[in-house]
């Protein structure tokens, strides 16, 4: 089976309130729907969500490289062939989001003419993953609500708190707030996305040792080496490194010099392939990892928790997998439920979707 063509489609659909945290802010999902196609009739789809004010990438420079050096590259070859695949789009250094959505719609077409669902292709552990929900920056008392509301709807007990404001204590009040609103039944970590320094990060980390957080992530810069190691050493969770170990070496270097003891897996930078490689390094370290979130819409938590529920290691906490129900709509033409705190994969071949097309035409932006 041959891939004939790839086809990117640019797309926005505004979030229901703008999701803020220390790296920047987001007001609209601008992702590109990717396409490939092949010679069998068989479709595979998949989602790229820029983060420009993380890995550089915009909407255009991801249509720009796929439609220019990818789809050129790639059309012809075997869809099976990943290792050749893979080694014609890492001759193009960065665009992280653009090869994964490329390397899961293969996935995805793989799955389909198997007859198998992806997470069975990948390891098959189990069927559902449990559900963290993401808090961006605002007051204590409307994050406290929006937790609160989280759990009453979908059972969620899981939230990962944006932190990494300055000064501190707005961050750190509203972890108390959280506690106090939640109780002890509820899991909170927290994630920086680089925002204070090491120092403000050791004294945050004493604070909310006693409201018993699980995990701290990437709160202070990697680039800041030494800090980092000092920071890591004292933490008392395992600190999980996100946006500085994208690659399989930087994963890597960050777990041998000290700057992390766990990493963050998002298949929207990874793709499957990659992510399995980053996953089984993790298992060889001893390292711990976690299932994140790209602020995804539902197309990219499909891809999160087909992959979460394959093996066991990525299975074992619960995914940052419900994020999309902060986007205004979606592009699916079948929901996606949170039930009891968790989300349960398709079984079905590939991936399992279907793609609404009227609202692919209402919120496409290539017309």
């Amino acid at each position: 089976m041959k891939i004939t063509a790839i086809e990117t489609v640019p797309y926005a659909i505004p979030y229901t309130k703008p999701l803020r945290f220390a790296s920047g802010e987001v007001h609209t999902a601008e992702h590109v729907l990717v396409r490939v196609h092949t010679d069998e009739g068989l479709t595979g789809v998949a989602d790229a969500p820029p983060r420009p004010f993380t890995y550089g990438e915009t909407q255009a420079s991801v249509i720009g490289v796929i439609e220019r050096i990818f789809a050129p590259q790639l059309t012809g070859m075997d869809v099976l062939a990943r290792e050749p695949v893979h080694a014609l789009l890492h001759r193009t250094v960065g665009n992280p989001a653009a090869k994964a959505a490329i390397d899961m719609a293969l996935w995805d077409i793989a799955g389909q003419a198997l007859g198998l669902s992806v997470t069975r292709l990948l390891g098959g552990w189990t069927d559902r993953m449990r559900v963290a929900h993401m808090l961006g920056f605002d007051s204590p008392e409307r994050m406290a609500a929006e937790a609160e509301r989280m759990r009453d709807t979908y059972g969620i007990t899981v939230f990962k708190v944006k932190v990494g404001r300055r000064p501190t204590r707005l961050d750190i009040d509203v972890c108390l707030k959280l506690r106090e609103v939640l109780g002890d039944g509820a899991e909170l970590y927290v994630d920086g996305n680089r925002g204070w320094t090491a120092s403000e990060s050791a004294a945050a980390l004493r604070e909310l040792d006693r409201l018993g957080i699980t995990l701290a992530e990437e709160l202070c810069p990697a680039d800041d080496v030494l800090g980092r190691r000092w920071l890591v050493r004292q933490s008392s969770v395992p600190f999980v490194a996100d946006e500085s170990a994208t690659t399989p070496a930087e994963v890597t270097r960050s777990l041998l010099d000290g700057a992390a003891t766990a990493i963050s897996i998002k298949t929207a930078r990874t793709g499957f392939t990659h992510s399995q490689r980053v996953l089984f390094q993790c298992e060889g370290m001893g390292a711990e990892v976690v299932m994140g979130n790209q602020i995804d819409g539902r197309l990219g938590t499909v891809c999160t928790v087909a992959f979460g529920a394959a093996h066991a290691s990525s299975s074992r906490r619960a995914g940052e997998l419900s994020n999309f129900l902060d986007m205004s709509d979606d592009l699916l033409a079948e929901p996606l439920v949170i039930t009891d705190g968790t989300l349960t994969v398709r079984d079905r071949p590939g991936l399992g979707i279907a793609i609404d097309d009227a609202k692919l035409a209402r919120y496409r932006q290539d017309h």
